[in-house]
């Protein structure tokens, strides 16, 4: 328990809509050790993204709400803390990366500019020792010419470039934790490489941790220890990565995988992809029972009638199904 970092527990995040309540997040529960890196994996709206602004504090009020749960990083509830509090812990001890660096940044603003209030606000550093840390940080996640770019605003940047701003920013204060949601997504491959590598090599060098948020699950194949995997609001598996891929034990991750394009087809079209059948339930009216049911293959009389809790199952293997009860 001296490793534990972040412990998320039962974690319930809803918004009121003139529809209804939706229930977001409806009992998340996953924890990150010191140095670890956590997937958080899911399809779209499976409450992975809402879950990480949960853990910053950033839900919009009052239409976002937290009901209940615990957020305990390194054994203090966040959601204990007054807004003053927050705002000491946000960008100094927990940074995200956000997945569209062009909305995280100011565009009115200067590259310089942005990484530098990060260094001002947490460190209080001097107007010229500020210039000489962002240029070191630029220089650091590999961006070319950084007397230059410092004075660029975010337009003038590439994707892959204002990605490395973002992860500058996160960086500069050496966070224990980095929520990075998404962060190659809007990517091409090649640089979604290059980031990937810069955030691993990084990590080692900071000793942070990182929860790492996608819904590529060859990228959480690439970077992380450990993987969460996400449906409708809660964790339904989590495990070793290795055991992931190896041993899927939730309907729902044996889904995920088997809808994977296979590289190794014999005759192209030879084999059509696996699809989940249905859809994902809605948030405003979840079901009784399992929330996978009406697309599980397995299903059984209980699932209509009962919610599964999270099992052990295995060493460190835990899953959200009456087939392991």
């Amino acid at each position: 328990m001296s490793d534990r970092l972040l412990e998320v527990k039962d974690l319930h995040t809803y918004f009121r809509t003139d529809e209804g309540v939706v229930k977001a997040v409806s009992g998340v529960d996953f924890a990150i050790n010191k140095g670890e890196t956590v997937g958080l994996v899911g399809e779209s709206g499976c409450g992975k993204s809402v879950t990480s602004l949960s853990i910053m504090r950033l839900i919009p009020e009052p239409q976002g709400f937290i009901p209940r749960g615990e957020i305990r990083f390194e054994n203090r509830d966040l959601l204990k803390l007054n807004e003053a509090q927050m705002r000491r812990v946000r960008g100094n001890d927990i940074s995200m990366i956000f997945q569209e660096p062009m909305t995280s940044l100011n565009p009115v603003h200067r590259i310089g500019k942005q990484i530098g209030e990060v260094l001002r606000l947490h460190l209080g550093l001097s107007a010229r020792a500020t210039k000489k840390k962002v240029m070191d940080l630029l220089a650091h996640v590999g961006i070319p010419d950084p007397g230059q770019r410092y004075q660029d605003y975010p337009f003038q940047l590439s994707g892959g470039m204002r990605q490395r701003v973002v992860i500058a920013i996160a960086l500069a204060c050496q966070p224990k934790l980095v929520i990075a949601d998404e962060p190659t997504t809007a990517l091409d491959v090649t640089i979604q490489a290059q980031i990937l590598r810069l955030m691993s090599l990084l990590q080692k060098e900071v000793g942070s941790s990182i929860l790492m948020i996608t819904h590529d699950l060859g990228v959480i194949a690439e970077t992380v220890q450990k993987v969460a995997v996400m449906y409708a609001g809660k964790v339904v598996e989590q495990a070793d990565t290795g055991d992931i891929f190896t041993d899927p034990r939730h309907p729902y991750t044996r889904g995920l995988l088997d809808s994977i394009p296979e590289m190794d087809r014999p005759v192209p079209g030879d084999k059509k992809l696996k699809a989940i059948p249905g859809t994902v339930p809605s948030l405003l009216n979840l079901p009784v029972g399992c929330s996978f049911q009406d697309r599980c293959g397995h299903v059984m009389g209980h699932c209509c009638r009962e919610e599964p809790k999270l099992l052990e199952t295995g060493a460190d293997h835990l899953v959200r199904c009456f087939l392991y009860e």
